[in-house]
């Protein structure tokens, strides 16, 4: 299995992309993953108890994984999954549990500045990951 963490950004999607064809490649199947952050680390969400905040969680979970699916649909097996709490941590534990064959995730191209001050998914994951991980960088405008 080839875990895809999708977060709705043209960035996962360019992921995505070269997932299907390392997928087509491999006879492998897809884990298109979506990682929520903790109630307590989402502070854009004004709710008032967990019920509404499940609720919440679900409803950004299923848009940011319905534009990926709608591209990978028809091209190779695939399943989704949803995980909350600190991306790189999730993405590396579903590795594991799942033994992955391989993570392909987007870079979002920060520069090492905006990384270091803000951290980096890409670059926790390249250090916690149980197998081989691939970053793919974003598509240059020009």
């Amino acid at each position: 299995m080839i875990i895809v963490p999708v977060d709705g950004s043209s960035q996962s999607l360019n992921a995505l992309d070269f997932a299907i064809m390392m997928a087509v490649n491999y006879q492998d199947k897809l884990l298109l993953l979506n990682v929520q952050p903790k109630r307590e680390a989402n502070f854009s969400v004004e709710v008032t108890d967990d019920e509404q905040w499940g609720q919440q969680v679900k409803d950004n979970a299923k848009r940011q994984l319905e534009e990926a699916i709608a591209f990978v649909e028809g091209k190779v097996p695939y399943s989704t999954k949803m995980r909350i709490g600190i991306p790189s941590i999730e993405i590396t534990t579903e590795a594991k549990e799942t033994h992955a064959t391989s993570i392909v995730m987007g870079s979002r191209g920060n520069g090492p500045v905006v990384s270091a001050i803000l951290g980096s998914v890409s670059y926790g994951v390249l250090h916690l990951s149980p197998c081989p991980v691939t970053v793919v960088p974003g598509q240059e405008k020009g």
